[in-house]
């Protein structure tokens, strides 16, 4: 089997699509695959499906769904399909679970990438940090179940993996500025401060990036344009880390040439 969350979703056993069409058992099937070889208590289900408020009948409509998910899993499948359907989507005391492998789910192939990255980039491998986040990047095809009805559980997960996916882009980023990539970097970093017009670190990156590829009046624009919605939104003004590199930028500091990252900088500016 075949499930991938980080994006549309979809299922496929022996290449057949297993996804339901309706809204619910979508639901049932997209929290299963996330939590695939762990059991999802019936509770969360529910709650997931119908919130604080289920319906006295929840417990055996929900037994329905999973049934229809069963049916599916089974027309794909050659031989016994019915017995080996109850082996896949197993039933457990008190909930259900998807008894897959984990490579079988897309969210575990990121997640393995992006901590084999991580841990690269810890012993300042940058090389294989850079590839590896990038490869956990690119199993990404668009918003997590974009096309599946998002309820309280599922909107767990949602949150839990986005900030994953855009942590892992600051610390590939990271990598890239101190292997000296930082023009390749700009469009990238462009697009991704108007997406987040309030997150520091991004800012950072963009305005060091810039700086480095000779375009400083661009650096000390993106700073103002951060610092101008922090203000208009928050009443705030940007962090003394920020206001530091804006000021090294100003000055042309010469440490800011150096293959560093903002956090590198930081410390070696403070110092």
């Amino acid at each position: 089997m075949e499930i991938k969350v980080l994006g549309p979703l979809e299922a496929r056993e022996n290449g057949v699509s297993i996804a339901p069409s309706a809204v619910k058992p979508r639901q049932v099937l997209s929290l299963l695959g996330l939590q695939a070889g762990h059991v999802v208590t019936v509770p969360t289900l529910i709650e997931e499906l119908w919130g604080m408020t289920p319906p006295r009948s929840a417990l055996t409509t929900l037994q329905t769904y999973v049934l229809q998910v069963r049916r599916r899993i089974e027309a794909a499948m050659p031989g016994d399909g019915p017995g080996i359907a109850k082996n896949v989507l197993v039933t457990r005391y008190g909930g259900y679970m998807l008894d897959v492998p984990p490579e079988s789910v897309d969210v575990r192939s990121y997640e393995r990438l992006a901590s084999a990255g991580q841990r690269a980039f810890e012993v300042g491998d940058l090389e294989s940090a850079s590839r590896l986040l990038r490869g956990a990047a690119e199993v990404w095809r668009g918003p997590v179940l974009v096309d599946v009805q998002i309820g309280v559980r599922l909107g767990m997960e949602v949150t839990r993996l986005q900030e994953s996916r855009l942590g892992v882009l600051e610390t590939r980023i990271e990598a890239d500025l101190q292997l000296g990539k930082h023009q390749s970097l700009l469009s990238e970093l462009s697009v991704l401060t108007a997406q987040h017009p309030m997150h520091e670190n991004l800012c950072a990156q963009y305005m060091l990036a810039l700086y480095r590829a000779g375009r400083q009046w661009k650096s000390l624009e993106a700073y103002q344009s951060l610092r101008d919605t922090l203000i208009e939104e928050l009443g705030l003004e940007p962090s003394e880390r920020l206001r530091q590199l804006q000021r090294a930028i100003l000055s042309s500091e010469p440490s800011l040439d150096k293959p560093l990252s903002p956090r590198q900088l930081e410390r070696q500016l403070a110092g």
